[in-house]
């Protein structure tokens, strides 16, 4: 039996709030994830955070940055919204995690989710996260259907747990963990002839597809690709999961990103945004039929749950958070801000050789870089992300690189931005392409910073 007398070096809340920067570092480095610190030190995030309002960040330090990342499209109401603040404080003296309970604040959301959200979708399942909510999308598609075989999109990412992975098209998450779940299949994203050939097998339970692919670099699919994916998958029997957890909630310009092509999903799994940047809280909804073909009955009602998931305060969450992106009409702010940054970045990479191409929809933009045949290895995991430091450091605005492409910047801040802000992204932007013009420039700039972080590192030890 432990003698808890003898444990002396735990840390209260109080004393990690008053921790120095070079604590936090150095805990960092030590408990938690030392490639990663070494990681946001080289582009220059290993900043002490300790206040955020709307899209505002502030540093220990009293610096104000602009959030431009959005959590990942987590912070569509920006930081600590006073009205998501209010709704949890509401609930105070609710029972939180009560399971033998109905929730009348899950019961609520998910009625709401069933009105806001396209076609016949009408049953939830509440969990904490876009992974698990492609979890549970997967089981559902398998047990409804009777099939095995999943079929996605190469290139897409719909999360890290091994289900989830399995039908992340990058090798780089996928090949540490082999085997993965058997009989998931990857094709080309966006190419109809393949997607049919496939489908007519007829031995798929479902097809997973995001509207737009946001790790993959901000790729729009071509028109008409996700109406017809639609079509052919009711022809052949297999479900339409649309993944709508990063474009989802007014990111794209319309509540939800299949809405432009008016497809009406069997399944379609949320996260993010929906617990207004402040509640942890993922959802699978599914119509009527394909739920009831797969726990409709007593006995098998229980074979997919969570113990977290549908808590009253993330419920509560995602009811203030709808309720604030409608009466507020953020989709709307969103296509008409987002086309504007399109614009203006757009016309900054007609006038420098740094940028590929600009490409993306509403407020989900991203900027690609060519990659030099000069330090091509490093230009290619890290050239994104060198650029997204430059822009930190000497513009204090928050951006990071895309997973499966790290030669693109995403733009993705909440959908409250205003004109002013957008105005100062795009001049920031074109700043560092002017300043630096080509590699040698940003890399001699990440260089310097990583032999000062270096030594710093050397004093922490």
């Amino acid at each position: 039996m432990i003698d808890l007398t003898s444990i002396k070096d735990i840390i209260t809340l109080e004393e990690a709030l008053d921790s120095s920067k070079k604590e936090v570092i150095g805990r960092y480095r030590t408990y938690i994830n030392p490639g990663l610190a070494s990681i946001l030190s080289m582009v220059g995030y290993d900043k002490k955070f300790t206040k955020a309002h709307g899209v505002n960040v502030f540093d220990s330090e009293g610096n104000k940055y602009l959030d431009f990342l959005g959590g990942y499209g987590s912070m569509n109401l920006g930081h600590n919204h006073p009205e998501i603040i209010e709704a949890l404080n509401k609930i105070a003296d609710f029972p939180n995690i009560l399971q033998i309970s109905m929730s009348s604040v899950a019961g609520a959301l998910g009625e709401t989710l069933a009105n806001i959200t396209p076609g016949n979708l009408k049953k939830t399942f509440f969990c904490n996260s876009g992974a698990e909510a492609t979890e549970a999308a997967l089981k559902l598609s398998r047990i409804s259907t009777g099939r095995k075989a999943i079929l996605y999109a190469e290139n897409s990412f719909h999360g890290k747990t091994l289900g989830a992975v399995s039908v992340t098209g990058r090798k780089k998450y996928q090949e540490p963990f082999f085997p993965l779940v058997p009989e998931c299949f990857s094709i080309a994203y966006g190419d109809v002839d393949v997607l049919e050939k496939e489908l007519k097998t007829k031995k798929y339970a479902a097809f997973i597809v995001e509207p737009i692919q946001g790790e993959g670099g901000i790729i729009v699919p071509p028109n008409g690709y996700l109406k017809d994916a639609e079509k052919l998958c009711k022809d052949n029997g297999t479900l339409f999961i649309a993944d709508e957890v990063q474009t989802g909630l007014g990111r794209t310009g319309n509540l939800f990103a299949t809405q432009y092509e008016r497809v009406e999903p069997d399944i379609m799994i949320l996260s993010k945004s929906l617990g207004g940047g402040v509640m942890p809280i993922g959802a699978c909804i599914s119509t009527e039929e394909v739920w009831s073909k797969g726990y409709g009955s007593r006995d098998r009602c229980l074979l997919h749950t969570s113990t977290f998931g549908g808590n009253a305060r993330a419920c509560a969450a995602g009811l203030k958070t709808i309720e604030i992106l409608i009466r507020e009409d953020l989709a709307t702010n969103a296509r008409i801000k987002g086309e504007s940054l399109l614009k203006s970045l757009k016309e900054v990479a007609e006038k420098y050789q740094l940028v590929k191409e600009i490409r993306g929809r509403g407020l989900l933009i991203g900027a690609e870089f060519y990659e030099p045949k000069i330090v091509k290895g490093l230009s290619k995991e890290y050239l994104a992300g060198m650029v997204s430091g430059i822009l930190n450091q000497q513009y204090h605005i928050i951006t990071a690189y895309t997973l499966n492409n790290p030669n693109v910047i995403r733009f993705e801040p909440p959908l409250i931005v205003t004109d002013e802000h957008i105005d100062y992204v795009a001049d920031s932007f074109e700043g560092v392409c002017k300043k630096y013009k080509g590699f040698s420039g940003i890399a001699l700039n990440v260089s310097k910073r990583m032999i000062k972080k270096h030594m710093g590192f050397k004093k922490l030890k």
